[in-house]
């Protein structure tokens, strides 16, 4: 018995790793995917929301700060056509002290220099210190003090999708939507005055790893007090 157990054993450790089957109590969780979030529906729902705010029904923007800012997450939704375009777009540094790409709270308190959560209507074209630029009104109690913050969408170089490939994120602003400035005029033309932008954290962030760790083995002297597989009828006593 003990020598067909070793060829058993010589057999599997012959065999190449990937080949072997892991036990499945060893085995390590599935990559968490996040549902994927039907921006289409999120765009109707807010719309229904705020029908006597927002004029203009045809485009809607959704930024999903459920996202790190290595991934596009400003979801430009046209409802028309029915389809969606996803492009980088900043988050607040009072969001994110850590810099690490992801928005861990919002506020709406002058100063915060955070990310605001809710919808906004946006309102008009203006050129200011960050060039060209557009107005937003908050609607919510999470966001009526953009206007009084300077909350507006506008181009920066730290917002170039060009610097995920060498930061593995975007820069931070202090509030606003900030996107890279060769893309701003696409979102200008296509979100345009009296229209829906709604911000929040719709995708969730993957959970925190758990550590794996093997149990302890028992203490010296205290071998005979646990029971060990050969005595439950696993593995084969040297009396077999």
């Amino acid at each position: 018995m003990l020598g067909a157990v070793a060829a058993g054993a010589g057999a599997l450790a012959a065999m190449p790793l990937r080949a072997q089957s892991m036990p499945g109590w060893i085995r390590q969780p599935a990559p968490f995917v996040p549902p994927p979030v039907d921006y289409i529906a999120v765009a109707k729902a807010q719309l229904a929301l705020q029908s006597r705010n927002i004029p203009q029904t045809d485009r809607v923007g959704i930024v999903d700060f459920g996202l790190p800012s290595s991934r596009p997450r400003f979801a430009l939704v046209d409802l028309v056509a029915g389809k969606v375009d996803m492009f980088p777009v900043t988050h607040g540094r009072g969001s994110d002290p850590q810099h690490d790409g992801w928005l861990k709270s919002f506020s709406n308190r002058v100063g915060s220099l955070a990310s605001s959560r809710g919808a906004y209507r946006t309102s008009d074209y203006y050129w200011g210190a960050n060039g060209s630029s557009m107005r937003l009104a908050g609607l919510e109690p999470d966001n009526y003090n953009a206007d009084a913050r300077a909350i507006v969408v506008h181009g920066a170089w730290y917002a170039e999708p060009s610097l995920i490939a060498t930061q593995g994120k975007l820069g931070r602003s202090e509030g606003c939507f900030v996107f890279g400035e060769e893309l701003l005029p696409l979102i200008l033309y296509k979100l345009g005055p009296g229209r829906l932008l709604f911000a929040d954290k719709l995708s969730l962030p993957p959970p925190a790893p758990v550590p794996f760790e093997l149990p302890a083995p028992p203490a010296p002297g205290t071998e005979n007090m646990v029971r060990t597989g050969a005595q439950q009828g696993v593995f084969p006593t040297k009396a077999d």
